[in-house]
């Protein structure tokens, strides 16, 4: 990567695998498998290959918000997939999800086993699925849907914009960072003026939208990604603020946040989970090294 504001792009771009930058090892310009690796597969119909960034937590919020509300079919395997260990790019990964990105579901309750990959499908299939956390009328059907859809538009400027350029790009550009932090408080006034009418994302009704949205702009107005409140004067947003401390303490949410997570704090990491009783053993564990 140049640092150089002279820099002239060649005729032919070329893979440079020297580029380096955290999650570099992550992207390459062709697709398919690295490897052959068979992917394991529990005992529950619902397997879950993911790894607990912003977009797995979607998915296991959703599950854990599901078995909460006594919805038993929702039980569910999370493997863990290490993205920085290319784990993504194993032939049984690629076979559930081409795109070679988390997370990938596997549902095995069907006929015939069905894929489902893209967070926002997934929780959508699984919305459907259990007729539950989408809305059943049709204009707040079709609410809660332009929100799931703006979030998956919106959060790669956060994430693979902003997020990559104010805190893993190996040098800092000015121009990226101005560039992409007007966009994310852009968005966040979006937000911000929708939710000081409503008090989640479809009215007073805790939806998919919600779930798809809160582990990525709630984590940036709780300071809990990039280390970026201040930066982006997250006090700004009141009302943002104020809708992700409401949910921030769901107890499936704060369940389902840790799944998958191998980063932060012991206490909120549960690297995979195959029973409910996974998240006791896990504080069990913790208590027992601690007093070692």
């Amino acid at each position: 990567m140049s640092s150089q504001t002279d820099y002239t792009p060649p005729k032919v771009w070329q893979w440079n695998t020297e580029s380096g930058g955290t999650w570099a090892s992550t992207n390459r310009p062709i697709a398919g498998p690295t490897h052959d690796k068979v992917l394991p597969v529990g005992k529950h119909p619902l397997q879950l290959y993911s790894l607990g960034t912003p977009n797995g937590q979607k998915v296991t919020i959703l599950l854990e918000e599901l078995l909460a509300i006594g919805e038993a079919g929702a039980e569910y395997d999370a493997h863990l997939i290490k993205i920085s260990d290319g784990d993504q790019f194993s032939s049984g990964f690629v076979a559930v999800n081409p795109n070679s990105k988390i997370p990938a579901l596997m549902d095995h309750s069907t006929p015939t086993p069905t894929r489902v990959f893209e967070s926002g499908s997934i929780l959508l299939y699984l919305a459907e699925k259990f007729g539950h956390f989408i809305p059943t009328e049709h204009s707040a059907r079709t609410e809660c849907l332009s929100w799931l859809f703006w979030q998956m538009g919106s959060a790669p400027y956060l994430g693979g914009g902003f997020g990559h350029f104010y805190s893993y790009a190996p040098i800092k550009i000015e121009y990226c960072i101005d560039r992409f932090t007007m966009e994310v408080k852009r968005q966040l006034d979006v937000l911000n003026r929708h939710l000081e009418t409503h008090s989640f994302m479809v009215g007073d009704q805790y939806t998919i939208a919600d779930i798809a949205i809160w582990p990525w702009y709630g984590a940036v107005v709780q300071n809990n990604a990039y280390n970026a409140a201040e930066f982006i004067d997250a006090p700004a947003y009141p009302h943002v603020i104020r809708w992700a401390e409401q949910i921030a303490e769901r107890p499936a949410l704060k369940r389902g946040r840790i799944v998958n997570r191998i980063s932060g704090d012991l206490a909120d990491q549960l690297h995979e989970r195959h029973d409910a009783d996974d998240f006791e053993h896990r504080t069990q564990d913790k208590i027992a090294a601690a007093s070692d």
